[in-house]
């Protein structure tokens, strides 16, 4: 059986699906409908950059989904895809509303406004500067709670993506977050601060999940397709209602992919299939799980392979 996996924040970079958009119409109006939508030309920060501008949180939202959604769309009505074996989608953060879209339980222009505001929010939600993001590297979850309990005292410190074995990500605010590189030096814990905008995934997210609320609750979402493992509960979810209520939880919430992956394992899931920009899922799904295949699409050559290797 299959899972679709869509990429999430962090796989954007210039030029990305400008291969798909060269060999496929159905591509330049997917990337058309995102500019009139936005009123703005998404498609040339997606294509031609510059790089600063795709990095801005409400640029890159939207770019991920518009470039996952087009190669999916390549994928199911250019090479007819066959479906029948998958079981589950899944996004990784803002790619869940990748799977909702190419589940056919939103609509892409729907997708591409709310994103949008999404990245706006979560960007305006922390002033520049008082939040923070460290990757945690070869720790398991368990030990790194402990340390977490002793770095926050009264400040924010918490796991904005549990993402595969040995690799999490810690968030909150700049005090907490120092205080918490320090432990880890300590107990000679390997770890990387990263270069984001904000201190994503944690409590200090919650104007923008109130932000949010509003308009994904007014949002027509209709039951997907195929049943969507969802990153707040790491479980299958088909109730648009439900949906809804986790994509307003998911901006404040722990990313659960770790167990996402494993959840799906355990329900037969042999295959991966990655879709969109960049190859960071795949690397997840291999450090979590063994004897599993795993595909990577962001190439019109990776397209035909994954299908010819699925067929055997």
């Amino acid at each position: 059986m299959n899972a679709i996996l869509f990429p999430g924040q962090g796989s954007q970079i210039v030029g990305m699906g400008l291969e798909f958009y060269n060999n496929f119409e159905i591509v330049k109006k997917i990337f058309e409908e995102a500019d009139n939508k936005l009123n703005y030309k998404i498609s040339k920060i997606i294509l031609e950059g510059p790089e600063d501008q795709l990095k801005l949180t409400q640029n890159t939202q939207p770019a991920i989904l518009t470039v996952s959604y087009a190669i999916f769309s390549v994928l199911k009505k250019e090479y007819n895809f066959d479906f029948n074996s998958t079981k589950f989608f899944a996004g990784h953060s803002l790619g869940e509303y990748s799977a909702l879209v190419c589940s056919d339980s939103l609509k892409f222009d729907d997708a591409i406004f709310l994103l949008f505001e999404r990245g706006k929010s979560m960007q305006e939600a922390v002033p520049v500067g008082k939040g923070k993001m460290i990757a945690v590297l070869g720790s398991k979850i368990k030990d790194l709670n402990n340390l977490i309990e002793e770095a926050k005292s009264n400040g924010v410190c918490e796991i904005a993506n549990d993402n595969a074995e040995g690799q999490t990500i810690i968030s909150g605010d700049i005090e907490s977050l120092n205080s918490l590189q320090n432990i880890l030096k300590q107990n000679k814990k390997k770890f990387i601060p990263l270069n984001v905008s904000a201190p994503f995934h944690c409590s200090l997210m919650s104007p923008a999940a109130q932000k949010m609320k509003d308009k994904i609750n007014s949002t027509n979402f209709v039951k997907p397709n195929f049943d969507i493992v969802c990153n707040v509960t790491s479980k299958p979810e088909n109730n648009p209602e439900n949906i809804k209520k986790l994509l307003v939880e998911q901006i404040c919430s722990t990313v659960r992919w770790r167990e996402s992956l494993i959840n799906m394992s355990k329900e037969n899931i042999t295959n991966f299939i990655e879709i969109g920009p960049g190859k960071v899922l795949s690397g997840m799904v291999k450090r979590t799980l063994k004897n599993i295949n795993c595909f990577s699409i962001n190439s019109i050559d990776d397209m035909k392979k994954t299908i010819n290797e699925l067929k055997k």
